[in-house]
């Protein structure tokens, strides 16, 4: 059965203040996923060392790496990536928008991939969304509009997941829940984990949301030692099935029955 991992990983900089993707490899593996986002990597940056992360990270767990920079400067890059060791293509890589007249916020981006688990593609999105309410709804907007969950390549089963800023009392988590369901809030199973900060999770904004065709088996947030001081954010891990035709309309309605 397929596992999918969302992970911000704070550029791999720990709560203790040691850099290093080792440990969030090490955070990763222990749950053997098929597909892992991450967030808030570094790569050739002179404040992490110049390492790859997003690279350093994907060797150490034998996947591929897609990894899309959100910001750029000279040659450092900074931004989220997706890893698997299934067959997989990068669909798309972009720069979502950010609110007119406020140049300084840091830009956002959101990349696709399809990647095919248990001979089904598919389409997987990991996003790292803004601070402010207004720039993530304009992003909420833009990943439901006709350039991600509209296109029509994003048919079959969705996942979209990452770090989105917003909390389930929030607009921007209201309107992707009219579209997607959050794997927390399936019925039954257990109450959701908050996943930031790490240490003593209270926030809820590390979140997979998923279309039909996915039908959710278990949600974890990792919360073991390791987790606890590799990054600011814990890891949120979806074990799933893709269910197809008739199967997947009453698995649909057992899981919002």
């Amino acid at each position: 059965m397929p596992r999918i991992l969302t992970y911000n990983v704070h550029r791999c900089l720990g709560t203790d203040g040691r850099l290093s993707p080792a440990r969030i490899a090490d955070v990763i593996a222990a749950y053997e996923p098929d597909v892992v986002a991450l967030q808030e990597l570094d790569v050739g940056r002179t404040r992490t060392g110049g390492v790859d992360q997003a690279h350093a990270i994907a060797q150490a767990l034998g996947m591929h790496v897609h990894f899309h920079a959100s910001m750029r400067v000279l040659e450092e890059e900074y931004g989220n990536a997706i890893l698997t060791h299934r067959p997989s293509k990068l669909v798309k890589a972009e720069a979502l928008p950010g609110l007119a007249g406020k140049p300084r916020l840091e830009p956002r981006g959101a990349l696709w991939a399809s990647v095919n688990l248990g001979g089904a593609d598919v389409q997987v999105i990991n996003t790292h969304l803004g601070l402010r309410r207004h720039e993530r709804l304009a992003q909420v907007n833009a990943l439901l509009g006709p350039h991600w969950l509209g296109h029509q390549a994003c048919r079959g089963p969705v996942i979209l997941l990452g770090d989105f800023n917003a909390t389930p009392r929030s607009r921007a988590y209201q309107r992707l829940t009219s579209h997607l369901w959050d794997v927390q809030a399936l019925g039954r199973l257990p109450k959701p984990r908050a996943t930031f900060p790490s240490r003593l999770p209270i926030f809820r904004i590390d979140h997979v949301f998923v279309s039909r065709g996915i039908a959710v088996q278990r949600v974890e947030a990792v919360r073991n030692p390791l987790a606890r001081i590799a990054s600011d954010h814990l890891p949120l891990l979806v074990e799933f099935h893709i269910v197809r035709g008739k199967a997947h309309q009453t698995s649909m309605a057992h899981m919002h029955g």
